[in-house]
């Protein structure tokens, strides 16, 4: 199990549709912290009790068949429930199935709660995790109520209004930041985004809407608004880059600071005068932002790689153990097929799907200054 859970975002995103598809704004909570350092996790730990006989799958059949059953009735209960919490007609309330455009890590309901000239105000609700929730003994009725807190907070933000700015380059310019995606899991949503490639890796365009009682609101900048800004997608992702770096700073964060310090906020490295020291053994180094929430982009930001190989002497790996932290290790004391196998566990066991960035090992090469991916996919991403 992690120390560090992410939070599980009762209203994880908020879409707005048009016939152009420009905004979908993405809703993420700041007061996330941070995976717990793969490292800890090692083989000997793990249980190697086989399930392979035939009753034993027979049995796991048939109660994931009800487990299917009970979380059906639940999502039908929901929809329910919103509807006679909040007045929001059940034609507005739809289900999206895992995979769907709307859906890609995971099942949701899409709640329709605004409608403008031009675009419908959406939120999409994590089912999934909802139901995980009522599972584990949350009153179905607090459920309902941190469901309706969240869309009556959502108008309150006028976050529609907040969007139309998006059309001025120069008032959208310093709200620009990169944010992190899985390239293959997310490939339907980036078709008419903004975004450049790194192996799987998605470095994807976004706008900055408004902060509101911790949280940040965001929407990706599709290629439509880079014609009608008539700017090239270079200049508009240097700046992007350049504000991500001072909206959310890089730190490195040490596992057992973490474990017994609630208020450690990690070390800065890039200034003159900074004591921060990396461990330069196998242990490696956790990189994130001092806002944690999407900080694996730390390493992509301007001189960050190039101080980190600067302290470790060293070219690097980087292991993605979620968008939120990447973990940094100086390449002459690991093998990244190691690496790999390390990280295939630390997903299976500690990222939550959402969260997921890649199972790939990446590499910095000091003398290039480049990025390369040093692994294959995985057997089952093929």
């Amino acid at each position: 199990t992690t120390l560090f859970r992410s939070v599980i975002n009762i209203v994880d995103e908020i879409y707005f549709t048009n016939s152009c598809g420009y905004f979908i704004l993405c809703l993420q909570r700041l007061l996330r912290g941070l995976s717990l350092p793969y490292f800890l996790f090692s083989e000997n730990g793990k249980s190697t009790f086989k399930s392979g006989h035939p009753a034993r799958i027979i049995f796991k059949a048939r109660k994931e068949l009800n487990m299917q059953k009970d979380y059906e009735t639940f999502v039908e209960k929901l929809e329910i429930g919103i509807y006679e919490a909040t007045g929001i007609p059940r034609e507005n309330i739809s289900f999206e199935k895992e995979g769907g455009r709307f859906a890609p890590v995971g099942d949701r309901l899409l709640v329709k709660f605004a409608e403008h000239d031009d675009a419908w105000e959406v939120c999409g609700l994590y089912t999934q995790e909802l139901f995980k929730s009522y599972q584990n003994g949350s009153p179905f009725e607090e459920i309902i109520k941190e469901i309706t807190d969240d869309l009556n907070r959502i108008k309150k933000a006028d976050i529609y209004e907040k969007t139309r700015v998006i059309r001025d380059y120069e008032k959208t310019k310093p709200r620009l930041f990169i944010r992190l995606l899985n390239a293959d899991k997310y490939s339907a949503d980036l078709q008419d985004a903004v975004y450049k490639t790194l192996g799987d890796i998605a470095l994807v365009l976004y706008m900055k809407v408004t902060e509101y009682e911790g949280c940040v609101t965001s929407t990706k900048i599709r290629q439509g608004m880079l014609e009608q800004w008539g700017k090239e997608c270079d200049e508009v992702f240097q700046e992007a880059i350049l504000n991500t770096y001072f909206m959310s700073p890089p730190r490195i964060y040490r596992w057992e600071q973490m474990i017994f310090n609630p208020e450690y906020e990690g070390e800065s490295f890039m200034n003159l005068g900074d004591k921060c020291e990396l461990k330069k053994d196998a242990m490696g180094n956790c990189l994130s932002t001092t806002k944690k929430t999407n900080g694996a982009v730390a390493v992509f930001l301007p001189g960050v790689a190039e101080q980190l190989a600067y302290m470790l002497d060293s070219d690097f790996y980087m292991v993605f153990t979620s968008v939120h932290e990447v973990m940094i290790h100086n390449d002459k004391f690991v093998e990244p097929e190691d690496l790999q196998c390390v990280l295939r566990d630390t997903i299976r066991e500690a990222t939550p799907k959402e969260d997921y960035l890649t199972s790939r090992i990446y590499q910095y090469n000091r003398e290039t200054h480049k990025f390369i991916c040093v692994t294959p996919l995985e057997k089952d991403e093929k």
